[in-house]
């Protein structure tokens, strides 16, 4: 076949397939876009960085910090608001189990619909009207994000609520700060317009669902930058990043160099806190990790982040983690000096990261498990398909680790954690139950050791 041969017949597809050693994946679309599947090649699996790294792609939520609690929350209560039910400890009422790996690592769009169709028996029409009504209404008034925004005004339009744009009392709420003032105004419209909400489809259900979603998630965010990231009630850090996390980032940039030996006690915990079953006659000793932070430090790698979270979330997200981590640092064992360095490169997530790929450089419907946003950062980063055997990728969901093997990246790890251990993670070139020390500790991140070994 040659680039010519832009219009195949089914039977010349196939044939194309078949002389093809790559395995494939099949990825379902959202039920408003054409094919309702697609059929996507995948990097054929590696484990190993035999020639050395160049860059390293990793995930946010659930891989680099802990926000997946916070957007399982707010499913829940876009659930139960919808059912007109208590949002009260929402999240108690979904399943670990069967729940848990169908609203994590994927589109808000695919997260939404699983719910509506699980748990859509118990929805009220009043509830999803008013629910929305009152979430549309403060992303107008208070939302974080200007395309947020726009979305929530058109969904307006599409379900069926375009008179809203000339009624006084819709105005008076997009006004309103009181709480007692936004209940009554959203009492007179939710009994004016329940009749007009149209909600016909699943996609519908889904637009009125994803305006729910995210008006609880972007309240907790902004609760996070005005408590400085704490609970009020416990006092406890409602982001905290996850373990290992700034030594892999710091390693990899090569800041750590021979230091990293020094940090074998700290990894060694938190590697048997993730996963106490670990293996630890197999760690690598202290002379390995000096040779494996000197590698690093002559050969520095670039670094992705890559999320499903829309841009503005992201950014308030990494900016917690990376005060927390400024926190752990400052407590690490190492040389004065190079600490120092380090306090002042992890001040911005700017100074960390090659390059930062969120939802908002995409589109809702090519968020993992497409490869789109790994495929942009691999790019962003230089990084041509010559060179994807020396990338490593690291994901917590069984989305995301198809979106790293489709964007060509045969290293693929999964990181699987309590909310994301019942996932299906055949599309990972291998699995780690003991997280990023493990990575560290047990694997030599990848690298054959007479790469590191001579250094």
């Amino acid at each position: 076949m040659n680039s010519s041969d832009k219009y195949l017949s089914a039977q010349r597809a196939g044939t194309w397939v078949q002389k093809k050693d790559w395995p494939f994946t099949l990825i379902q679309n959202p039920p408003y876009v054409f094919p309702p599947y697609e059929l996507c090649p995948m990097a054929t699996a590696a484990t190993e960085l035999t020639e050395g790294a160049v860059g390293v792609v990793m995930d946010m939520d659930g891989t680099t910090t802990t926000t997946e609690v916070l957007c399982i929350e707010s499913l829940a209560k876009m659930t139960r608001a919808m059912a007109g039910e208590s949002l009260e400890n929402a999240s108690a009422h979904l399943d670990s189990v069967r729940d848990y790996p169908n609203i994590i690592g994927n589109s808000t769009t695919k997260h939404v619909e699983y719910l509506i169709q699980t748990y859509g028996e118990r929805f009220r029409s009043e509830s999803i009207c008013r629910h929305f009504l009152e979430s549309t209404s403060w992303t107008l008034s208070r939302g974080m994000d200007e395309n947020r925004k726009k979305e929530a005004a058109n969904s307006l339009v599409v379900l069926g609520l375009s008179a809203l744009q000339n009624d006084e009392d819709w105005a008076a709420l997009l006004a309103a700060h009181k709480d007692e003032e936004r209940e009554m105004l959203l009492d007179l419209l939710q009994k004016r317009y329940a009749t007009s909400l149209i909600l016909d489809s699943l996609n519908d259900q889904s637009r009125a669902g994803i305006e729910i979603y995210y008006r609880h998630y972007h309240e907790t965010l902004a609760t996070i930058e005005e408590q400085g990231g704490r609970c009020s009630a416990t006092g406890k850090a409602m982001i905290e990043p996850m373990p290992g996390i700034g030594i892999t980032l710091a390693l990899l940039k090569g800041w750590l160099g021979t230091d990293l030996a020094l940090l074998r006690d700290r990894l060694v915990t938190l590697l048997q806190e993730r996963n106490p079953e670990a293996d630890m006659d197999s760690l690598l000793s202290e002379e390995a990790l000096t040779q494996l932070g000197r590698y690093f430090e002559k050969y520095p790698v670039k670094l992705a982040l890559v999320t499903s979270s829309i841009g503005s979330e992201a950014t308030i997200v990494l900016r917690e983690v990376f005060r927390v981590l400024t926190v752990e640092i400052a407590d690490w064992p190492i040389a004065p000096e190079r600490k120092e360095k380090l306090l002042q490169a992890f001040q911005s997530p700017d100074k960390v990261y090659d390059a930062q790929i969120t939802a908002t450089d995409s589109s809702e419907i090519r968020l993992k498990p497409h490869r789109d946003l790994y495929s942009m950062a691999l790019h962003a980063m230089g990084i041509g398909p010559e060179d994807f055997h020396k990338v490593a990728g690291f994901e917590d969901s069984e989305s995301g680790t198809i979106a790293i093997r489709t964007a060509g990246i045969p290293v693929c790890c999964a990181l699987p954690f309590a909310m994301t251990q019942h996932h299906r993670f055949e599309a990972a070139s291998l699995v780690c139950a003991g997280g990023l020390p493990e990575v560290i500790l047990q694997r030599n991140f990848f690298l054959p050791p007479t790469l590191t070994r001579g250094v």
